[in-house]
């Protein structure tokens, strides 16, 4: 991936903003924005603060390799180790950037003119503009971030489906019932925990109660370094009758009900509960976890229909979704909820750090 940053200070000191952009190496799209004003401070905390928001939006999004590109020459001469840090409030900043350096296979840094970093340099202005109340006229979009109309500071849910069971390898319904993961299935939790421990400021790693998804969760908040808490609105759907049955049993057992249930969420399996039951459970849960942890980034381990269902409310979309997504086993999605009520889908089923 490559990271672009950019930083400014209108005064120098005096009121500044970041502005950092995450490309595809390969096909140029842009993956994530950031942008923040920063009250008054100077250019090159503006921009180290632009680098460190653009090496953490590219560790969430499970970057191995990052070129970083800026204009600032003191930062990228700095990061590469040819410049000493001799001010003091750099120190902390080209500490901090470092320590997420660690955290990538390999980093490469390239000093580029100021012409050729015009995305950051306009996320900054922008991030200083709305600091300051200034109106800007409407540009084209260049990512969702840019044309939603969210204000104010999502809570940011990382959807961590649990690892691998024996139920999932033979596509069995799997509900309330307990079972651990297979041998697959904390491997593919070790690597989920290894690569969400590069994600800084996570404040809280939550998980459904259930044995799969606590074994999941339990590697991720250590690697993380916050205590695992569990909350009953994330567990699975009740299967009823259905639990430890595959599709075609299910279906042998009761045609008529299984026809039913495939194609109307309000039906419930025999002793179950409905989709529809879910989502409202599910979404009493977020609320919980948005009041307690509002504005923050929070790790949510759970199972499929819980996942789908926060993914349908952040794009705010019908229950067809549900049958419309797949989610593999240990695979992260990343959906953002704002205070006023706007939400935005960052990542959707990403599985590369198992590979």
């Amino acid at each position: 991936m490559i990271v672009e940053a950019d930083g400014g200070s209108r005064g120098n000191p005096g009121p500044a903003g970041y502005g950092a952009v995450v490309f595809d190496a390969d096909t140029g799209d842009v993956l994530a924005e950031r942008s923040e004003g920063l009250g008054a401070t100077t250019n090159n905390v503006a921009e180290y603060r632009g680098l460190i928001a653009g090496l953490t939006a590219a560790g969430e999004l499970g970057a191995d390799t990052v070129a970083v590109r800026m204009d600032s020459k003191l930062v990228i001469e700095q990061m590469a180790g040819r410049w000493q840090v001799k001010h003091p409030s750099m120190q902390p900043l080209n500490a901090q950037a470092k320590q997420l350096v660690a955290g990538f296979a390999e980093v490469t840094y390239e000093w580029i003119p100021r012409e050729r970093n015009k995305h950051a340099d306009r996320l900054a202005n922008e991030a200083m503009d709305e600091q300051a109340g200034i109106s800007r006229p409407a540009a084209k979009p260049t990512a969702p971030a840019a044309w939603t109309g969210a204000q104010g500071t999502p809570t940011r849910f990382l959807l961590l489906r649990h690892g691998q069971t024996p139920l999932t390898v033979e596509r069995r319904y799997s509900g309330r019932g307990e079972i651990s993961l297979s041998e697959l299935g904390e491997q593919q939790a070790a690597a989920a925990a290894e690569r969400l421990a590069k994600v800084s400021d996570i404040a809280a790693v939550v998980a459904s109660p259930l044995t799969r998804t606590v074994q999941t969760g339990r590697a991720v908040a250590d690697a993380v370094g916050v205590e695992l808490t569990t909350h009953d609105g994330l567990i699975e759907t009740d299967f009823g009758a259905w639990e430890g049955l595959t599709f075609r049993e299910a279906a042998e057992r009761d045609p008529e009900l299984h026809g039913r249930w495939l194609g109307d969420t309000s039906v419930a399996p025999p002793g179950g509960e409905s989709f529809d039951a879910v989502h409202r459970r599910v979404r009493r849960g977020r609320d919980d976890l948005i009041a307690k942890y509002g504005g923050g980034t929070i790790v949510v381990v759970s199972h499929v229909t819980p996942i789908k269902s926060l993914l349908r409310m952040a794009l705010d979309a019908g229950p067809s979704l549900l049958y419309r997504l797949h989610l593999d086993t240990a695979s992260l999605s990343i959906a953002e909820f704002y205070p006023d009520g706007n939400a935005s889908v960052r990542l959707f089923n990403d599985t590369s750090h198992l590979g």
